[in-house]
């Protein structure tokens, strides 16, 4: 693959630790020019959070770009910039929009919190749908896990569950990461 080959549009889903960031950034490891998107922020204070952070860029190309950000509607809607772009997480995206729009609480979720986060999901479904860069996006897939003990905890997943299935609808291509192991759960056509 070179860098002015067609890259599908692919989504890879995966339970945490399922090294579902690992096979993204095989993906695109052909490719000389990524934007490298990490959503996770930095947490002041967790030095394992910031170890693992610390892993996630020793791993990846010294020619690659990373934007550390959750502005993803943008990074998709960015012509100018043809570079492939790997989004690292949907999730971590989710868990700052619901952290944007107080709605991990009841009665903010109920007050129109979980319309906000909605139509947060619907603009970046419609970027998705609507990009014209090479993409990658990995998610954790909810679908297979113990229910939240939590409102919250099920509003999250839940919503992340809609997210997953919207950005799937839009991609070309999806995959389960299993162990490690990859699935082709929709795979291109052509």
């Amino acid at each position: 693959m070179t860098d002015d080959a067609p890259l599908p549009r692919t989504l890879l889903l995966g339970g945490a630790r399922s090294g579902k960031s690992t096979r993204a950034e095989q993906l695109l490891a052909p490719y000389g020019d990524v934007l490298y998107v990490a959503t996770g922020g930095t947490r002041d204070g967790d030095a394992e959070w910031a170890q693992r952070v610390a892993l996630h860029r020793d791993r990846r190309p010294a020619s690659w770009r990373t934007a550390e950000t959750c502005a993803l509607e943008a990074v998709l809607a960015d012509a100018a910039d043809p570079a492939p772009v790997l989004i690292d997480c949907l999730a971590l995206w989710l868990t700052s929009v619901m952290d944007d729009c107080g709605a991990w609480d009841d009665r903010v979720w109920a007050d129109g919190g979980e319309a906000a986060v909605q139509a947060r999901c619907d603009a970046l479904a419609a970027a998705w749908a609507a990009t014209g860069r090479p993409v990658v996006a990995v998610s954790n897939e909810v679908g297979m896990g113990v229910v939240p003990a939590t409102a919250a905890g099920r509003r999250f997943r839940d919503t992340l569950g809609r997210l997953n299935m919207a950005v799937a609808d839009a991609s070309e291509r999806v995959l389960l990461v299993v162990a490690g192991q990859v699935l082709t759960v929709k795979p291109p056509v052509g």
